[in-house]
């Protein structure tokens, strides 16, 4: 069982929470660099991009999140894949830097466009569907050298790593498919581990 902090400032954190206790995980609720530091892993959930930034540089969880990702896995979801991501479109402020893409904000339009579909995933070198729930969701739009492109909708980049950075530009804890969260923890914890 592994400790994994789940930032609870906004959006939907608590799908997170539920999905990793239903994979049998500790879950802790970050709001704190004090609390983060006490986690194995940690997941940026989606919400606004701007308020997430705003509070991390408020309580100064930008500079401990950068230095947490120096040694343990963070996984970011749809606003937290935009605050990661080295580069995105009508951004106003710095962003994390943690993971070699640029992303277009609301690529796919606004709240009245949210869509489900089916996109294709290959984890752990098995391909397969995952349904995935677009919220005015991003998309990446370049990936550097040393990024894994795992999922794609049509020809668009939905789901990347580097060696410690999962992100996803849709919801997979709106689902009831627990894949994406297994491969977290089961890839980028086992390996943080060994």
């Amino acid at each position: 069982m592994y400790r994994i902090g789940v930032l609870a400032i906004q959006g939907d954190f608590d799908k997170h929470k539920r999905m990793l206790q239903k994979l049998g995980q500790q879950v802790v609720e970050i709001r704190t660099a004090d609390e983060l530091n006490k986690t194995d892993a940690l997941i940026i959930p989606g919400g606004e991009s701007t308020t997430l930034v705003k509070f991390f540089n408020e309580f100064g969880l930008d500079k401990s999140i950068k230095q947490y990702a120096g040694s343990h896995p963070i996984m970011g979801t749809c606003a937290g894949l935009i605050v990661l991501a080295q580069s995105a479109d009508h951004r106003s402020y710095p962003s994390l830097g943690l993971i070699d893409v640029q992303v277009k904000r609301n690529a796919y339009g606004r709240q009245r466009e949210s869509f489900m579909d089916e996109i294709q995933v290959s984890l752990n070198g098995t391909s397969g569907t995952f349904t995935g729930v677009f919220i005015r969701a991003p998309k990446i739009d370049r990936c550097g050298k040393k990024i894994k492109i795992l999922g794609k909708y049509k020809d668009d980049i939905v789901m990347a790593a580097s060696e410690n950075i999962l992100v996803c530009t849709f919801h997979p804890e709106l689902t009831d498919d627990t894949r994406i969260h297994e491969y977290f923890l089961n890839t980028f914890l086992a390996k943080d581990s060994g």
